[in-house]
């Protein structure tokens, strides 16, 4: 088993955060970094506390969806919790079923 596999499992298994919980946490990111999700001409402001994000916290996840703007959510779970502050981590585990609100109150602009 490589080292890489088994610090995941042992994030995973002392957090109980799972893989989808840290592709959740990417899509976030990258909606915290760029609302607009790139549409060029569109500007939103979005206040991350009214989504019980700490201003700490949103600047921590906007630069890790900054790194990752547009890359696949799947990254190494050990990847992702190595970017993350302390609060952010704390955070994290406490709002992993909360995550999905995010990406919902910005829809996809390809829906029709």
């Amino acid at each position: 088993m490589s080292q890489e596999h088994n610090e995941s499992l042992q994030i995973q298994e002392i957090t109980k955060l799972k893989p989808k919980h840290f592709a959740d946490l990417v899509r976030s990111a990258q909606l915290i970094f760029d609302p607009t999700a790139g549409v060029s001409g569109r500007h939103i402001t979005v206040d991350w506390e009214q989504f019980g994000i700490p201003h700490d916290v949103a600047d921590n996840l906007k630069s890790l969806g900054q790194q990752y703007q547009y890359a696949s959510p799947h990254i190494p779970v050990e990847v992702i919790w190595s970017k993350l502050t302390p609060e952010t981590r704390i955070w994290f585990v406490e709002n992993k079923d909360k995550l999905w609100q995010i990406e919902e109150a910005f829809p996809a602009l390809d829906e029709d």
